[in-house]
């Protein structure tokens, strides 16, 4: 199994109703405006389409758009119906040798887009794959005066405990944030940025990973990491739960460490006020 899948297994189980999806390219975006309907291939669909749970579909625009729409959710709909069919029945006018005719998709169907007002940013330019979430999430981070797509993870309880934390302590972060070191994808939990280094942190569910197979492939994964500039702290589930406050203290004195953190590529270091155990670096 690759370090993405591998990364992907532990997350914990949890229904979403929403599902956000990326809008690769301006024809798509044709295609959901004129036709009201988007694919995914069978394979790769997420288990909340398999089980046709999702009542809304969300789309993530990517740098294939102009600057007003790139790297945002801009657009949402209803979804009306979900089935399978080959592509040769999605595009009729294509020659029937086109090599993916028999590929399968699950065809999408959804009523009018519907504008998200304001758009739901990205900080960081992403190129995601899904991000299920629920309505609640969703329409809550809509109604938000600076809405980013951060706020709709809902992957893990223990991660949102610590991004609510991290959102108090106004420390910028990139939840489910993929980067590829040598030839393995991986999909981080938090990402945090500094002007000397970036920072991993993850938050490890005590029963998976305690496993024999995960304790040998969270070693490996931090090894590789550390030696692509990234430092890796890792905290259990007592300590998120138990010892916030203690996790907030690492996460601060790292980022000094680490000449303070970036809130944008061309801004200035800021520097994390560290309380009675530490101090402020400058």
């Amino acid at each position: 199994m690759d370090a993405l899948n591998t990364d992907k297994k532990r997350k914990a189980k949890t229904i979403n109703d929403v599902l956000v999806v990326l809008l690769p390219s301006v024809a798509d975006f044709k295609i959901l405006k004129e036709q009201n309907w988007y694919r995914i291939p069978v394979k790769t669909a997420p288990k909340t389409v398999k089980e046709k749970q999702i009542e809304y579909i969300a789309f993530y625009h990517t740098s294939k758009f102009d600057k007003q729409l790139k790297f945002t959710i801009s657009y949402y709909a209803k979804v009306t119906s979900i089935e399978v069919v080959a592509r040769k029945e999605l595009f009729p006018d294509e020659s029937s040798l086109h090599p993916k005719a028999k590929k399968m998709y699950y065809k999408i169907s959804i009523s009018k887009l519907i504008p998200a007002s304001p758009p739901i940013y990205s900080k960081r330019p992403r190129r995601i794959l899904f991000i299920p979430t629920t309505t609640e999430k969703f329409f809550n981070t809509i109604k938000l005066e600076r809405p980013e797509i951060n706020y709709l993870f809902n992957d893990s309880p223990l991660e949102n405990i610590l991004f609510q934390k991290l959102l108090e302590e106004n420390i910028p972060c990139e939840r489910q944030y993929m980067t590829t070191v040598e030839r393995s994808k991986y999909v981080l939990d938090f990402a945090i940025f500094c002007r000397e280094g970036k920072i991993d942190i993850e938050c490890d569910g005590d029963t998976y990973h305690n496993e024999v197979h995960q304790i040998h492939y969270d070693k490996a994964r931090n090894n590789e990491l550390t030696v692509h500039d990234w430092s890796v702290l890792r905290f259990p589930t007592h300590k998120i739960t138990k010892e916030i406050d203690e996790v907030i203290y690492q996460i601060k004195k790292t980022i000094n460490n680490y000449g303070g953190y970036l809130v944008a590529e061309d801004a200035p270091p800021i520097y994390t006020q560290m309380g009675k155990q530490g101090r402020l670096f400058s």
